[in-house]
């Protein structure tokens, strides 16, 4: 069995994302969405929220693609969530040649610490290149439209996070 983890904050979770769930399913036969505990970050959702969001979008997910997807939070080293959901599998989404950079130092000292495990790049699609949560966020609490860039759900749930009143 072909298990692979897809790991991020997820603070929402973007068109982006879905896009490369999307993908990664055609070659795995679980992917498990991992989801990052990272104080240092100061997430706008917090971690019940954004495993929430995340569930709920993968069940369509799941049943189109026919594989099993689930959502784990973890808090440890990303190789030590691999091995705790036996992976094999790391799948990362790549924007730009700036994040090329990023990763690549992050395969290196992935694959010094377990080199039975992988990591897969896979390109976003050219009509989500440019989503960024951080740029999602951002353009919500000013008040835009973010409907190109997430599901009305999440879009729903911005906008109660940054105008309780609605």
């Amino acid at each position: 069995m072909r298990i692979g983890l897809y790991p991020g904050t997820f603070d929402p979770i973007t068109m982006g994302h879905i896009d490369i769930i999307r993908r990664a399913a055609a070659f795995l036969d679980r992917l498990v969405i991992g989801v990052a505990i990272n104080r240092d970050k100061g997430p706008l959702f917090d971690l019940a929220e954004r495993v929430a969001m995340i569930e709920a979008e993968c069940v369509s997910l799941s049943e189109q693609t026919g594989i099993e997807i689930v959502v784990h939070p973890f808090e440890n080293l990303l190789i030590d969530c691999a091995r705790d959901v036996n992976a094999t599998i790391i799948v990362r989404g790549l924007r730009a040649v700036a994040d090329f950079e990023y990763e690549f130092q992050m395969v290196g000292m992935n694959r010094a610490l377990d080199d039975s495990v992988e990591t897969v790049f896979l390109m976003a699609e050219a009509r989500h290149q440019a989503i960024a949560s951080k740029l999602v966020k951002e353009i919500a609490r000013l008040g835009g439209d973010v409907s190109k860039f997430v599901t009305a759900p999440v879009r729903q749930a911005l906008i109660e996070k940054f105008d309780p009143a609605q």
